[in-house]
């Protein structure tokens, strides 16, 4: 029996007479009262209350209903303790039980595009990595076990969690995910290679309410992790994406058709958006006034916080009133009942914003070029701009060598190009002019050296010393000549070897292109430079009409390649970092019958990376398996590297609580995740 429930019978109330079951310590990560926790700054219920000799009672946040009568859909609200789940995760602030109020206003650059360090903020999943970047902890997920094959994950809920509109949330509805999303061709065509293990499905079961099993095909240590860090949440919800579906609901046809959809897919793809990616177009985007007589402005979610308004210029959302985290005073979190999400393309905007102090937490996009800057405006702004150490920040150029420019493709597919281009590129002065000094040039490897210990030190070495000279009598010993004498070398079908380069300033800083311009133009090769947005660079990049991808090395941390070996294998990218080698993935896919076929190395790469995920990240045959991955990827110089040990900036406006120094800036950890913003305060 949950305390919950004790406090409606007349032995509840002679426990709460007892003096051992005082009022609960207000404990935080500064004080922790002398209670330690089974998990770092948090506690299970049952095991704060044991812990601390108390019973803890619940509050709300005293706008809570006015803020629930903005979701579209949803109906009264019961009391905070039967929204809770009757085992609600009992966090510890950092510094002090915060204050309920305020608006978190960050900036993104449109919908699809710098949206993940906002997300971050109110995302969930089964687990999570706690604020050291080593310990995986419960946060969605009560508890999990494995069988000693690492072939059967076991995961328990909490009882009693409930989604944004108050119903409850089940086993029923992961088994739902991948069961009637994932697999689903209707949402979509292909099943997304990235839920396929060794070619195969995943059999995925509710058990009962609060248990579900995943079976994977082969060993698949690493999956933990991809749940503590993966935007991709292994849930949707049954009861709302379900009745759109005729497996759950014979008049499904008809319903979809009465809210003017041409059939129940259609519906299901209005909603879920055919992605796990959350910064899809919300249907408030799509068709608000549809979304408005359906009833439903977005699918319900167990995040912080629910999108209630969402245009061309931004989005607004609300606190969760059903969310499952209370801090040790008793108060369901988010503290932060809003957050305002501002569309700026602009950096020069973006800059100016937070220097007017409008902005209260932004870390993606702000690059060491923009420091001195925002440093200069900090009394200004009221705001505090820090550096962080980084992870996958080494800004990577990697040539297209399956373009669709035959003779480019050969250009690019020798490897004498490549070092060329890397010896052309001057890394000091990159170091110095873009990251302040801060940081080591080094060559691009696929697996973050901070995080594994099979990146050796002449790969990070390799081809890096700058030497114009030599690049020019690699680019020579190819046959390129500049017969003209323009400057500019010949293709061997006579035309101007011209290279161009497309980028986003989500993905790279603007000085860095122009400094590689001239760098690679003074080596021979003509580099024509335009800036894009990020949709417009992927959108090329995935259709395989760039000459080069360039952007930075995010997803390739430890625990991201422990569980996702996309970095790894052609295209060596996925859409949001698209990479090179599109025509070798089709050859692959298609068993030969499509594409391009790579040369031996990289095919290589496939059986490789299939094994390295099925053993343990960091063991010896792990090891082994890293460096060798990684070793063909330095040979043939798949992306070449400009610096990488840098640090990066990210700020907060001075009336942000609760904020703690990030240990690293990262994607591949999600952003603030590790950090719990839904613990955030802003001081009133």
């Amino acid at each position: 029996m949950t305390f919950k429930s004790l406090l409606l019978s007349g032995a509840a109330l002679a426990v709460l007479a007892s003096p051992a079951l005082a009022n609960c310590p207000s404990v935080t990560v500064a004080d922790m009262k002398g209670l330690t926790a089974d998990y770092p700054q948090q506690f299970e219920l049952a095991e704060f209350e044991e812990k601390a000799s108390c019973a803890l009672t619940f509050n709300q946040n005293p706008d809570i209903n006015g803020l629930n009568g903005r979701i579209l859909g949803n109906g009264a609200l019961s009391e905070v303790a039967e929204r809770l789940p009757a085992e609600p995760l009992v966090v510890a602030p950092y510094d002090k039980i915060g204050t309920y109020g305020g608006v978190l206003t960050g900036i993104s650059k449109g919908t699809e595009s710098g949206t993940s360090d906002l997300l971050s903020v109110r995302h969930v999943n089964f687990v999570r990595y706690a604020d050291d970047l080593q310990t995986v902890v419960p946060n969605v997920a009560k508890g999990w076990s494995w069988n000693d094959g690492y072939t059967e994950l076991t995961i328990t809920l909490r009882e009693g969690h409930k989604w944004s509109d108050g119903e409850p949330f089940t086993a029923e509805d992961v088994a739902f995910w991948y069961n009637d999303i994932i697999l689903n061709p209707d949402v979509y065509e292909k099943t997304p290679g990235r839920w396929l293990f060794a070619g195969e499905k995943v059999k995925v079961e509710a058990l009962d309410p609060l248990t579900v099993k995943f079976t994977f095909p082969v060993p698949t240590p690493g999956i933990l992790n991809r749940f503590a860090t993966d935007y991709g949440q292994p849930f949707q919800p049954k009861h709302f994406l379900g009745q759109f579906m005729p497996k759950y609901n014979e008049n499904a046809e008809a319903l979809a058709k009465e809210h003017g959809f041409e059939n129940a897919a259609a519906a299901v793809d209005f909603y879920y958006g055919g992605s796990d990616w959350k910064d899809v177009p919300s249907p408030l985007l799509k068709d608000g006034d549809k979304a408005a007589k359906i009833g439903r402005a977005v699918v319900p979610t167990l995040e912080s916080h629910i999108v209630v308004e969402e245009s061309s210029e931004g989005r607004k959302l609300v606190a969760n009133p059903y969310f499952h985290m209370v801090d040790t005073a008793g108060n369901q979190l988010p503290y932060i009942p809003e957050i305002s999400e501002i569309y700026i393309g602009d950096k020069e905007v973006q800059n100016l914003k937070i220097m007017n102090g409008e902005v209260v937490w932004k870390q993606q996009a702000i690059f060491l070029e923009d420091f001195p800057l925002l440093k200069e405006n900090e009394a200004k702004g009221n705001y505090t701009v820090s550096f962080a150490p980084t992870f996958g920040e080494n800004v990577f150029f990697s040539f297209n060598r399956t373009h669709k420019d035959p003779v480019l493709a050969e250009i690019f597919s020798d490897v004498r190009f490549n070092r060329a281009m890397s010896h052309a590129m001057n890394r000091d002065e990159i170091n110095e002019i873009v990251y302040l000094g801060q940081g080591t040039p080094m060559q691009g490897v696929p697996a973050e050296q901070k995080t594994v210990t099979f990146i050796t030190q002449d790969m990070l070495n390799k081809d890096i010393a700058y030497d114009v000279d030599a690049a020019k009598a690699l680019l020579a010993e190819m046959g390129l000549k500049d017969s003209d004498g323009d400057g500019t070398l010949e293709r061997p079908d006579g035309k101007p070897l011209v290279v161009r380069m497309v980028y986003s300033t989500q993905g790279v800083p603007v000085k860095m292109m122009e400094l590689v311009r001239d760098y690679w133009s003074a080596a021979g090769v003509r580099v024509d430079l335009k800036e894009v947005t990020s949709d417009e660079y992927r959108a090329a990049g995935n259709n395989n009409d760039l000459d080069v991808t360039t952007w930075k090395y995010d997803g390739n941390a430890g625990p991201t390649i422990s569980q996702d070996v996309t970095a790894f294998i052609p295209p060596f990218g996925d859409y949001f970092n698209p990479g090179t080698g599109f025509e070798w993935a089709a050859w692959k896919e298609s068993n030969g019958a499509e594409g391009t076929e790579p040369p031996a190395d990289i095919k290589k790469l496939w059986d490789l990376s299939e094994k390295f995920i099925q053993v343990e990240m960091g063991s010896e045959e792990s090891n082994k398996l890293g460096q060798e991955i990684a070793q063909i990827h330095v040979d043939n110089l798949l992306k070449i590297g400009t610096v990488g040990d840098i640090v990066a900036p990210f700020m907060y406006r001075n009336d942000l609580k609760n904020v703690k120094p990030i240990k690293a800036k990262t994607y591949d950890f999600y952003w603030t995740y590790p950090y719990r913003p839904q613990q955030w305060s802003l001081e009133q």
